[in-house]
Parts: C-alpha cells; sequence; structure tokens
C-alpha cells in the first residue's frame, strides 16, 4: 500500500488570488456578521456565545419566513397560487430548523444560565419585531403589540404595516372567493387589523372543498399546507416553552411576563380554526 499524506491537491483552476474578485466572506459580509456576537457578560462566560448565536440566527430564518410568508400573499393577490405554494413549502422548511434549534439552547444547564442572565436587562425574544411580523402575516394581529417597539420606530412600522395588511389567510380566503367558493361577504370585507376568530360559516366552504377533492384539488392542496403551517408553528412554540422551562422553570421572563405561564397560553392560539373543524364536520 502506498503512503499518502491525507490531503487533497489544491487544483489549478481554483481561484486563490481575490484582490479585486468577490470573495465567499465579501459575499456575505462575514466581517459584519461574524463580529456581531458581543457578550456582555465580565468575565465573558463561556456559554453566552451560544446564547447570542441561537437567537441571532433565529432572527436570520425569521428574516427570510417573513420574506417569503410576504411573497406568497402577493402571489395569492395575483392567483398565482402554484408560486405560493413554493414560498410556503419553503417556510415549512425553516419552521422545521427552528423547532430542531431549540435542542441546542436546551444545552444550556440552569446553573450556567443563571450566571450570566442578568446581563440580558429586560431584553426578550418577546420584542422580536420579526417574529410578531410573521404572527401578524399569519393572522394572530394584536394591535396592542405595536407600542412594544416605540423604541424603534423603524420596527414599529413594519409591523404596523404587518397589522394593517391581509394576513396569508385573507389573501387565501380572496383567492377562493375569486374561483368560486362561497366565501361569505363578511368575511371579505371584515377589519383586516383584527385578530382571526373562528367563523362557523366558513365551514361549509371547506367542507365542500374536502368531501371533494379531486374536484378542489389546487384549493384542497393549500389548505392541507396551511395546516402544516400551523402544526409547525404550534411546535415551535411548544419546544420553546420545554427549553425555557427545562433552563428556567417558572421564574418570570427578562422582559416581564409570568414565562412559562405566559407562553402556555400562546399554544391556545390558533391561526386556521377552520380547518381543524372541517374534520370534525366531514
Amino acid at each position: 500500500m502506498g503512503v499518502h499524506d491525507n490531503t487533497r491537491d489544491l487544483e489549478a483552476s481554483v481561484v486563490t488570488d481575490f484582490s479585486d474578485r468577490m470573495s465567499y466572506g465579501g459575499y456575505l459580509d462575514l466581517a459584519t456578521l461574524l463580529s456581531a456576537q458581543r457578550p456582555l457578560s465580565d468575565p465573558e462566560h463561556h456559554d453566552e456565545l451560544l446564547f447570542i448565536v441561537q437567537h441571532q440566527t433565529t432572527e436570520l430564518w425569521l428574516k427570510l419566513v417573513l420574506h417569503e410568508l410576504t411573497a406568497a400573499c402577493q402571489w395569492l393577490r395575483h392567483d398565482e397560487l402554484g408560486h405560493a405554494l413554493k414560498c410556503i413549502a419553503r417556510v415549512k422548511h425553516v419552521q422545521r430548523t427552528l423547532a430542531e434549534q431549540w435542542s441546542v439552547l436546551a444545552t444550556l444547564t440552569p446553573s450556567e444560565y443563571v450566571e450570566f442572565r442578568g446581563v440580558l436587562g429586560n431584553s426578550s425574544g418577546f420584542q422580536s419585531w420579526q417574529y410578531r411580523a410573521v404572527e401578524f402575516t399569519l393572522g394572530n394581529k394584536n394591535a396592542a403589540m405595536v407600542k412594544v417597539f416605540e423604541a424603534d420606530p423603524e420596527a414599529q412600522q413594519l409591523v404596523r404595516q404587518a397589522l394593517e395588511a391581509p394576513s396569508l389567510y385573507d389573501e387565501f380566503l380572496h383567492h377562493l372567493a375569486r374561483h368560486g367558493h362561497a366565501v361569505p361577504d363578511e368575511i371579505l370585507t371584515r377589519d383586516v387589523t383584527r385578530a382571526w376568530t373562528f367563523r362557523e360559516s366558513l365551514v361549509p366552504v371547506f367542507t365542500a372543498i374536502y368531501a371533494d377533492a379531486q374536484t378542489h384539488w389546487s384549493a384542497y392542496e393549500t389548505c392541507e399546507e396551511l395546516v402544516d403551517l400551523e402544526d409547525n408553528f404550534q411546535l415551535w412554540r411548544f419546544r420553546h416553552l420545554k427549553t425555557v422551562e427545562r433552563i428556567i422553570g417558572m421564574k418570570p421572563g427578562t422582559g416581564g411576563s409570568s414565562g412559562v405561564p405566559f407562553l402556555r397560553r400562546a399554544l391556545e392560539l390558533t391561526f386556521f380554526p377552520e380547518l381543524y373543524a372541517v374534520r370534525t364536520a366531514l
């Protein structure tokens, strides 16, 4: 057997001179990205970097989720259902990543976290404007949340825009109405700044779609994609709850909430209740 040095030869065609070319680090602006992790504990606690990276990567994924959901709403508005479903499919994959990511933070033990928790002050994920915009885009709207972002006018404006825009569900219902489904007028003209609440009058619309899925396949498929979105979101909420419970128990949250009880109540919120009610109606 020949002896080798366990290295891979660099192919002659590989570019190595980036004095006047775009590099990987330049394109991604890694100098900015990798300098954004600034632990505040002094001396720096080993586990604070984990806490920062966990939340920064979540915000990056939320940026993509919001980007895709906004596009899906636009596609639905123009009855481009295939394009909208492509965006939703991508969001579903991001949601799975976000849910699994809680397992990384769960490696932070209570005794480790308590050593640097004090430097967080009142900062909390509750104050994530991107998370709030995603919830609003999916229909869990709450105008009272807008005031949380008064200290950041740009973020507040973006949250307000999400509040005032039709949700993904609103856009889908308008799409159904344009394609002959009997969506009640009071739903089509509702105040979109209000949180979606269960509408009994909508259940027969979905019952007709589910009862004849072959005829209404595109609508049926979209309904199931929306159910996937909600299932994934609820899984994310549950994993969040259990991770917080594992690390801080029943302590209040840094942002002033009751902590675990507050997160548990979020599990009662729903985006598309009629798509679950139709299962009973069939």
